[in-house]
Formats: structure tokens, C-alpha cells, sequence
């Protein structure tokens, strides 16, 4: 029944998983997925945790002063792990999308970019780098290698050539 666990212990250990694992798995195996499905209620995530619990076993080697206290010890870490994956669950967990958290719906301005792209290059390069890369006026004048104020300037021109492109392409005002 706990094939898929032998083989991931195999690929664990890198050769067959170790005798006490094996008695372990036998008696407790069980009893460990029942624990951790009766928390997750997922086959697969119980599968999971039932392969973590073992892994913790061979990682600490406990010493046990009986069979309950084995048992004991199995459970509880089996039932950590699984509050665990719960939480980890549920950090990841996305709510359905309501009608109340879709996006307003943006405006294409593709027509804008495309009166840009009818203006002279210096315009179209610090338009293209004040709004489209938000640089500051600035940082575009090292940019270019230009002084501040011949970029501020630029912009004006670019802004005013811009209007006068839309308004005739557009009719706006």
C-alpha cells in the first residue's frame, strides 16, 4: 500500500530505506496517514506529510522507552507537520475574484504614444523617459548628457507639439 513512500525513502537514503523505517512504516504507517488526512483532508498532502514524519524519524533517531511512547512521538509529529502544511496552506490560499475587486478598466492611450512617435527624437526621448521610465528631469538631463533646463525645455516643446498632434488628429482640445 505505501509503495509511493518506500520508493520516496529510497531516493532519500539513496538505497533501500533502513530497517527500522520499514518496521515503522508497518506498524504506524496507518495510523500516521489517518492523522494527517483526518487534519488536511487531502490524500495527497496526508501522503506527504506520512513521508515527512518518517524522514524526521531517521533525521533524529529517537530513543523510545516503549512501543506508546514511539507511537506517541509518530503522532505528534505527524500532527505538527500537518498544522504546519495548514497554515502554509492557507498563507497561500487566493480569495475567488468578486465583482468588487476587479481593476477599473484603463483607458487605451495607445494613440498617444503613436503622436509621440510623429515627434523629432530629442522630444520623443524625453517624453519617452519622464513618463513612459519615470525618470526625473534630472536624471534624464545625465541620461542624455544635456543640461536640466534644456530638458525641462524640451519637455515644454514636446508637451506643446503634442497637443497640436492630437488636436488634429483627435479633435482635442
Amino acid at each position: 500500500m505505501f509503495r509511493f513512500v518506500f520508493r520516496f525513502l529510497s531516493l532519500f537514503c539513496g538505497g533501500p530505506p533502513p530497517e527500522s523505517v520499514v518496521e515503522v512504516m508497518d506498524k504506524h504507517g496507518d495510523r500516521i496517514l489517518r492523522v494527517a488526512y483526518s487534519y488536511l483532508h487531502n490524500m495527497e498532502d496526508a501522503e506527504d506529510i506520512l513521508q515527512d514524519t518518517l524522514i524526521k524519524y531517521m533525521q533524529s533517531s529517537p530513543d523510545f522507552n516503549g512501543p506508546e511512547h514511539e507511537k506517541a512521538w509518530l503522532i505528534t509529529v505527524a500532527s505538527n507537520l500537518s498544522k504546519n502544511k495548514i497554515k502554509y496552506n492557507k498563507v497561500r490560499e487566493a480569495d475567488e475574484l468578486s465583482e468588487e475587486l476587479v481593476g477599473r478598466e484603463e483607458q487605451d492611450l495607445a494613440f498617444v504614444w503613436e503622436a509621440v512617435k510623429q515627434l523629432p527624437v530629442k522630444y520623443r526621448e524625453v517624453v519617452h523617459l519622464f513618463y513612459q521610465e519615470g525618470y526625473s528631469t534630472g536624471e534624464i538631463a545625465k541620461i542624455l548628457d544635456r543640461k536640466e533646463a534644456t530638458v525641462r525645455s524640451d519637455l515644454l516643446r514636446a508637451r506643446t507639439q503634442l497637443k497640436n498632434i492630437l488636436k488634429e488628429a483627435y479633435d482635442f482640445e
